[in-house]
């Protein structure tokens, strides 16, 4: 038999799909960040906020109507549901969820323009949402390459839509409907197409039916598949809240201008966010090793050194917003943002925490610790509401600045006494284990030293 002139039926390796991974994020996040620093240069700080509170609405709406069933997709290695469960399933959550975008809009009494672009910030993202689906079965087939090019395309096509059209209109709203267009071209011209390559590669044996890109509506399916993943579209839901939070305090209390302000120096934590997730990403497989394994010695070692590399990015981000930050803020935004160097320390201050905390995290979950996420996030999120409440009226910026540093400061206390429990049943277990064999090795006196040397590997493999 020929071989097809293209296939993409092969898989990466785990080092190519890393290094696809961090490429394309890193990108992706400065395309996003550059879009902040198109709207502060082109036009005001009043039009960055309405553009920062588009986003604080519609990011956790979007956010909860992904249930983030990618990652139940990417990890679905026995096929229970087909490509055509989870698109039918995010077709009807994302149409929902711009109806709730809607609502929200009618309700909150915006004023004309800046409900037109949160409406146009919702459509735009619920392209993103639907080519998050074809990216999930690109996962799950270990094809991150094209999903990174996919991200870089996005990314810069963003960017040019965003700057064009602001700078054309002098409209954030125009703006945002071309970056709409330009998703939706992204999501026809490319996402759907992979997403074909690949279920026109499949392995023999799992079926014609499946090479379609098209929804299944079998609403049993659907309902099970959704249940499955409610707890992971709490726990992210959750996590969008706690970065909104600040921002619609922020808006209420000092306007869009306020927010203007607020949200690109908030934004600049990304930087180092980038490196620290990819880093999590890598290891966090490694660590379910270990912990599996019931190796806790390896498991906090690995743990502690990426908290170390944490604490050093985190430092530096800090550091360098002392010295440097007027220079950072003046150089990279406006003058006007300058002003408010404190801030801007501040919020490093609470990313470098942050960075701490998200290693944790990823140990929680390498050690199957999920479900307890979901009471901590809520934990975190009212924390922050109330600290906004309590400080954003009297202190104004510098008051959203202290409520984030004191709900990342939660965050941070919570997981670490989760890690902290999870070594601690680790050794629990472990020690366990070791009184068992023990007690098996005076009941078996006659067990010969190579059936010793057995025993005692096949117990370390596990």
């Amino acid at each position: 038999m020929s071989t097809p002139a293209y296939s993409i039926s092969s898989r990466l390796s785990l080092r190519a799909n890393f290094s696809w991974t961090f490429v394309g994020n890193v990108v992706y996040a400065g395309c996003q960040w550059g879009m902040l620093v198109v709207l502060a240069k082109l036009g005001s700080p009043e039009m960055v906020g309405q553009f920062a509170l588009g986003l604080a609405i519609a990011v956790p709406v979007m956010a909860f109507a992904t249930l983030k069933t990618r990652l139940v997709q990417a990890t679905d290695a026995k096929r229970e549901y087909l490509f055509g469960d989870y698109l039918g399933l995010r077709l009807i959550t994302t149409a929902l969820a711009l109806l709730v975008i809607a609502g929200v809009v009618l309700v909150s009494g915006y004023r004309l323009e800046t409900a037109l672009v949160i409406l146009a910030i919702g459509v735009a993202k619920t392209f993103e949402s639907i080519s998050d689906v074809f990216y999930g079965l690109l996962q799950q087939r270990e094809r991150m390459d094209r999903v990174a090019k996919s991200l870089m395309i996005r990314g810069v096509l963003s960017l040019l839509a965003l700057s064009v059209g602001v700078y054309l209109t002098g409209s954030v709203f125009w703006g945002v409907v071309i970056l709409a267009i330009a998703w939706a071209s992204v999501l026809i011209g490319y996402d759907i197409r992979s997403g074909a390559l690949m279920l026109s590669n499949l392995t023999p044996g799992e079926g014609d039916r499946r090479a379609v890109v098209r929804p299944r509506w079998e609403v049993r399916t659907l309902v099970r598949l959704a249940w499955l993943a409610l707890p992971l579209g709490i726990v992210v839901t959750l996590d969008a809240l706690r970065t909104s939070i600040p921002r619609y305090f922020v808006a209420q209390y000092l306007g869009e201008y306020g927010l203007g302000i607020f949200a690109p120096m908030a934004y600049l934590k990304k930087a180092g966010n980038t490196v620290i997730i990819a880093l999590g990403l890598s290891a966090c497989p490694r660590l379910a090793k270990y912990y599996a394994a019931r190796n806790g010695l390896a498991f906090r070692t690995l743990l502690l050194k990426l908290v170390g590399i944490s604490v050093l990015v985190g430092g530096a981000a800090v550091l360098v917003s002392i010295v440097a930050g007027r220079e950072i803020l003046t150089l990279l935004y406006r003058p006007e943002y300058a002003q408010h160097q404190d801030v801007f320390v501040m919020l490093m201050v609470a990313a470098g925490i942050d960075f701490i905390a998200t290693f944790l995290d990823y140990g929680m979950t390498a050690a199957r610790y999920f479900r307890v996420q979901v009471p901590l996030l809520a934990v975190v999120t009212g924390t922050a509401a109330l600290a906004c409440l309590w400080l954003v009226p009297p202190y104004g910026l510098r008051g959203a600045a202290m409520a984030v540093i004191i709900a990342t400061l939660v965050r941070l206390s919570g997981s670490l006494v989760i890690v902290l429990y999870a070594l601690r049943a680790l050794h629990r277990h472990t020690t366990k284990d070791e009184h068992h064999s023990v007690k098996m090795g005076k009941a078996q006196p006659a067990l010969t030293s190579q059936a010793r040397s057995s025993s005692h590997e096949s117990y370390r493999h596990d």
